[in-house]
């Protein structure tokens, strides 16, 4: 069922609802006040008959029928008796006679008669000379209640269809700025993901536009990112595909010996160099395509480090180099992805071993809620300092292969946790320095 018809549905159930039982708190409302408006005359014809009482000769008179129009009011419905202290009937009219004597009675009491329900006032003479009794039938004045309701429902009724009509344009109306929405989306293309404007938009659909325009704003984000890194991965594997392709001609055409040992060993280079930069660009594609950690957890430093020290030993092996370790892990507190982490970790000593001077030592320092990877490469420029961290980018003098997507997967790692990596120079200006730490730290 659509909202507007839902809406509909509603207004129509919910509306003869509660004019419903606001008629019953009418009803009520109604029969109280006419309740105390007859009372208020019962009470006063009982006071006045008592007082003419002083000059009563004929003890049973009847009082005479009213002359002349009486109106809507039936009279049959008010009586009136007075008794003396012996019992004897004073005063009554035609209907009076029905009303029972109750010495002891004073006040309102609501008995029977005749079968039907009369509420009577009982009212005693000053010395208990006589007792005034003056009552009306219950069902006038509930006839009288239930013909002031009808004059209420009558009109209500009437009225009743214009008032569905109003409230079905009233929904149609107020459901207009969704139809035009729906209108807007529909005629949009694929790859149409502009804002909607949400200025004029009512005020209730502003928190869903607002919500709407931040998924296009992520959705355009991803879809940049997709076809940056389409665009980067055609890129840059055009050019080692080549290479791949000189090398195996090459090696197709070596002779036996040392020619062909050595065009192996370069298709072998080449085809590690690839199976880098594809892994690397898997990893920075699955990355990009998440803003925050699953399941953070408690980090244990020293299992990740003897793990991420195995996996670039042969590299540090082959250049004959030392990976140090100093300072104790439990200084640099986090919660995060241990595996990411590794992986963090794992691309800065691969770039410290890679481009430190060979037969030097890497060291990995702990600080209070920090971690630094050193070398004793030459101290970077500020021209190259400013582009560490850009894709794809290698220095030219750089001998050992890469893909240069490294640091810009310790930077998206490192963003995740909430943690920022800077690069520099030693105290005394010499080597290189990778820190991780927390942007407000030192």
């Amino acid at each position: 069922m659509s909202l507007q018809r839902r809406l509909l549905l509603f207004l129509l159930i919910s509306a003869p609802v509660v004019w419903a039982l606001a008629a019953l708190a009418s009803v009520d409302r109604a029969r109280q006040e006419i309740d105390e408006l007859f009372d208020t005359e019962i009470i006063h014809l009982a006071r006045q008959v008592q007082s003419t009482l002083t000059g009563l000769q004929t003890p049973g008179g009847v009082l005479p029928p009213t002359r002349g129009a009486s109106g809507e009011a039936d009279l049959r419905d008010l009586a009136i008796a007075v008794w003396d202290a012996e019992g004897r009937l004073l005063l009554v009219d035609r209907e009076g006679a029905s009303l029972p004597r109750r010495a002891q009675a004073s006040g309102f009491v609501e008995l029977p008669v005749d079968g039907d329900p009369w509420r009577v006032y009982y009212l005693q003479s000053p010395r208990g000379e006589w007792l005034v009794a003056a009552g009306q039938s219950v069902h006038e004045r509930e006839e009288l209640v239930w013909n002031l309701l009808a004059s209420q429902l009558a009109p209500w009724l009437a009225v009743l269809p214009l008032l569905l009509v109003a409230m079905a344009w009233a929904v149609r109306r107020a459901m207009a700025p969704l139809r035009t929405l729906t209108a807007e989306l529909q005629g949009r293309g694929a790859d149409d993901l502009q804002p909607v404007a949400a200025d004029q938009a009512p005020q209730e659909l502003q928190p869903m536009l607002a919500a709407m325009n931040g998924l296009f704003a992520r959705i355009e984000s991803a879809l940049a990112r997709e076809r940056r890194f389409t665009a980067d991965a055609a890129h840059e594997l055009r050019t080692p595909l080549a290479v791949l392709r000189a090398q195996w001609d090459a090696l197709r055409v070596a002779p036996d010996g040392a020619a062909r040992q050595e065009a192996e060993a370069r298709l072998g280079r080449g085809l590690d160099r690839m199976d880098r930069l594809v892994t690397q660009m898997l990893a920075l594609s699955r990355l990009e395509a998440t803003d925050r950690l699953p399941a953070p957890a408690p980090i244990d430093w020293l299992p990740l480090v003897e793990q991420v020290i195995g996996e670039v030993l042969p590299l540090a092996d082959r250049r004959r180099m030392e990976i140090a370790v100093e300072g104790d892990p439990a200084q640099f507190a986090l919660q995060g992805d241990a595996g990411l982490l590794a992986v963090l970790l794992r691309n800065l000593l691969d770039n410290a071993l890679r481009y430190a001077p060979a037969g030097s030592t890497v060291l990995l320092r702990f600080a209070p809620g920090a971690l630094q990877v050193e070398n004793d490469g030459p101290p970077l420029t500020p021209e190259a300092l400013a582009r560490l961290g850009e894709r794809f980018h290698r220095d030219e003098a750089q001998a050992e292969g890469g893909s240069g997507l490294g640091l810009s997967i310790v930077h998206r790692i490192a963003a995740l946790h909430g943690l920022r990596v800077g690069h520099g120079a030693r105290a005394d200006g010499s080597g290189v320095v990778a820190r991780l730490g927390s942007p407000s730290s030192p």
